[in-house]
């Protein structure tokens, strides 16, 4: 794969990031973003994907506490 497919790439996962932490209409944190749960479609175009651990902020939340370690 080349440099300006992976840029591609890569480009294509921080937006995806950007919109679920930013513009959604519900604020998702997906605390477990590894290779494995990013897909390509044809067109190379990613898709992040399982969602199992992901966490929701409401209206203006920034932060959250937990008592448990999620992830990988």
């Amino acid at each position: 794969m080349d440099w300006p497919t992976r840029l591609s790439i890569i480009s294509g996962i921080a937006r995806g990031l950007f919109y679920l932490h930013q513009d959604s209409t519900l604020r998702i944190i997906h605390r477990d973003l590894k290779t494995s749960n990013i897909l390509l479609d044809a067109n190379l175009n990613p898709k992040i994907s399982d969602f199992g651990l992901a966490r929701t902020f409401l209206g203006e939340q920034v932060e959250a506490n937990t008592n448990k370690v999620a992830g990988t």
